[in-house]
């Protein structure tokens, strides 16, 4: 059995004037992302004056619609809300690679040649780019889609390491809470950092964090073509990462020469020796300041092979666009 929900337009009973933003509804809809585009855009919040956000939602297709989560969700208006809109939103789309009805490409496209936004949050830059509003454009997603969209649209210059990408009128978002942090930028822009720090404390969250800060991907599995060779010495190198790992000794233990062995374990974990041990590092320390909140930086930093807290700093800068401190501040509470 599903729970019906009708999605009603809070924002005008309180008779706003702001930016018109629409959010897109669909079969299959992610909630989530929905509820991030709400949260921040569509509820009643007085203390901004009359010039807040105006809120409607726009259904793609005739409903009741099918929701994430057992829902079925009924819409008053259909895609005509789009010609009216000032920021429209595709909050995450119901597959990266299910298609975009015609209709909504059209309509998005008109809506973006009159000077609308448009954007996107997680999946939903597949709308965007279906709709070819993306062609030439530097633009993000979660970084498990960046593949799949790369692979059908290669004129996109995807980034698969930021929060989000502000284009001036295609706005993008990474994985699903960066769409929080892409909303909030939004309203920094519209209606200043005071008001987006105010909506930042209704939502707990913190109230700033910039598009080029980096998506904290967890590393994947390699992919263990040496089988016996390879795959126990990798597990023996995450074992000792406190520890210098020189190449000699490395491929001694594998039973190769240098070159072979640089060789194939480049081609099992596609990233050269010292790249992985490198990831491998950062993946360890961020693991310790998360869950090690008594450990010291110091002492972090010489568990996870940095050596010297500099050189953590160094690696966290150049790679996650953050600090340890500040990591440990985000994620260690």
């Amino acid at each position: 059995m599903t729970d019906s929900v009708k999605i009603m337009p809070e924002s005008d009973v309180h008779k706003t004037r702001g930016p018109h933003v629409v959010v897109l509804a669909y079969d299959g809809l992610c909630t989530f992302e929905f509820g991030i585009a709400y949260e921040v855009f569509g509820l009643s919040r007085p203390e901004m004056g009359e010039s807040w956000y105006r809120f409607s939602v726009a259904g793609v297709e005739p409903g009741p619609l099918r929701a994430a989560g057992g829902l079925t969700v009924a819409v008053d208006r259909g895609l005509e809300l789009l010609d009216e809109a000032d920021l429209i939103i595709a909050p995450g789309w119901r597959s990266i690679d299910a298609p975009v009805p015609e209709p909504l490409i059209a309509s998005l496209r008109t809506a973006h040649e009159r000077g609308a936004r448009v954007m996107s949050l997680c999946s939903g830059v597949a709308v965007l780019a279906a709709a070819g509003l993306l062609a030439g454009r530097r633009a993000t997603t979660h970084w498990r889609y960046v593949a799949s969209i790369a692979e059908r649209y290669p004129d996109i210059a995807l980034d698969a390491h930021v929060l989000y990408v502000d284009e001036g009128t295609i706005l993008t978002a990474a994985g699903s809470a960066a769409g929080i942090d892409l909303c909030l930028h939004v309203v920094r822009g519209d209606f200043g950092p005071d008001a987006a720090n105010s909506v930042a404390r209704r939502l707990v969250v913190p109230p700033h964090r910039e598009g080029g800060q980096a998506q904290f991907i967890a590393a994947p599995v390699p992919e263990e073509r040496e089988g016996i060779r390879l795959g126990p010495l990798i597990e023996w190198m995450r074992e000792r990462l406190s520890e210098e790992q020189p190449i000699s000794l490395l491929a001694g233990r594998a039973g190769m020469s240098m070159r072979t062995f640089q060789r194939r374990f480049e081609a099992a974990t596609g990233d050269s020796v010292g790249e992985w041990l490198l990831k491998e590092r950062l993946r360890h320390a961020r693991d310790l300041l998360e869950k090690e909140l008594a450990v010291s930086l110091d002492d972090i930093a010489i568990a996870s092979g940095f050596g010297t807290l500099a050189t953590m700093r160094h690696h966290f800068r150049r790679r996650l666009g953050t600090s340890p401190s500040a990591y440990r501040k985000s994620f260690g509470l």
